[in-house]
């Protein structure tokens, strides 16, 4: 392929699939302990959706309710969530990120970005700042399509 020739998003989609592998394993060195991926899921949730109730959790997760209270119930026993009553009925609970939640997403992290650090000091700074450049367009891309299909708007790029 010359180089003038734009990359096909199917070979794109291979070389970001393989990135997105490797990340994984890089991302395994900086570990996640106490918790599991499926947990580490349930807090990064949370960090952007306070104050929802299990049953919202569960629709995220794509699990059943009582598997994710089980999810939640080993969280809030390392400090990591804590579970309120819902003002406005006191029957229902509100999950929220603790403190200690919050500083683990942190720390984590802050572990994931010293590793990925390593990996681009072995880049140029003209392969980083497209590498920059390509992941915000992705990023931003990634995100209008999940909101689209959140909010059940069309999807125009298929028509």
């Amino acid at each position: 392929m010359s180089s003038s020739t734009p990359p096909q998003p199917l070979q794109v989609a291979r070389v970001t699939s393989e990135a997105a592998e490797l990340l994984e394993v890089l991302w395994g060195r900086a570990s996640t302990a106490p918790v599991s991926a499926s947990q580490l899921r349930v807090l990064f949730i949370l960090e952007h959706q306070e104050g929802i109730n299990l049953r919202t959790l569960a629709e995220f997760l794509g699990s059943s309710a009582p598997s994710t209270s089980r999810l939640c119930d080993r969280l809030q026993a390392v400090g990591f969530i804590e579970r309120r009553t819902a003002p406005e009925s006191r029957r229902e609970l509100e999950l929220f990120l603790s403190g200690r939640g919050r500083t683990f997403l942190a720390d984590l992290r802050a572990r994931r970005e010293a590793t990925l650090e390593g990996v681009l000091e072995l880049m140029s700074a003209a392969q980083r700042t497209a590498l920059l450049r390509g992941l915000e367009a992705f990023c931003a891309a990634a995100g209008q399509q999940i909101h689209d299909a959140d909010t059940g708007a069309p999807d125009v790029r298929s028509a």
